[in-house]
């Protein structure tokens, strides 16, 4: 999941936490909501995380010039 997928997890979220007034038996989607935007963050963390790490260059001393 990229940085656009969480953020539409987080927008998503939050309309179903702070804007939606429906009742749906079974379901709280205020909870709904709320795994949604940590879901969300937790995206946008790990993605930080993994291209942080994709970006490392390794440079050797021991090797003779050409």
């Amino acid at each position: 999941m990229y940085f656009g997928g969480s953020i539409a997890l987080i927008a998503i979220g939050a309309i179903l936490s702070f804007a939606v007034q429906d009742r749906i038996s079974g379901v709280d989607l205020v909870v709904v909501g709320y795994i949604c935007m940590a879901a969300g963050a937790l995206g946008i963390v790990l993605s930080l995380v993994a291209n942080g790490r994709r970006d490392r260059v390794v440079v050797r001393d021991d090797v003779p010039p050409r």
